[in-house]
């Protein structure tokens, strides 16, 4: 089976051909630099994302998040929910933990900016 992806690893964006054998990537074609190639054999076996979002304050203000790592792609709504269910109020330092453990996947939740 082949699967084309457009890579994510970079600014490149690079149109890339994989060629999948029982769920594991066994070629990758397109790719101008290793980043597509590990960025394909990954999307195929475990894909993963990194989650952006905003939280509001207590006080209605709006505090963007992101996920210190990246999580299961599967999980990504349940990250969402986990980060908007949280109570926040302020001042948020950047870096401040929202979330430690985001949907049980083991990767924080931490502030992206300082609100006063």
């Amino acid at each position: 089976m082949t699967r084309e992806l457009t890579c994510i690893g970079c600014p490149m964006g690079c149109a890339l051909t994989v060629e999948v054998e029982n769920g594991e990537a066994v070629s990758v074609a397109g790719n101008t630099c290793k980043i597509g190639e590990n960025y394909a054999r990954s999307e195929i076996s475990a894909p993963v994302r990194a989650v952006t979002t905003t939280v509001l304050t207590a006080e209605g203000i709006p505090v963007p998040v992101k996920t210190a790592g990246s999580i299961p792609k599967e999980k990504i709504f349940e990250v969402v929910k986990d980060i908007k269910a949280a109570k926040v109020t302020l001042p948020v330092r950047l870096g401040d933990i929202i979330v430690s453990d985001a949907a049980g996947t083991g990767v924080a939740a931490v502030a992206t900016r300082t609100v006063e």
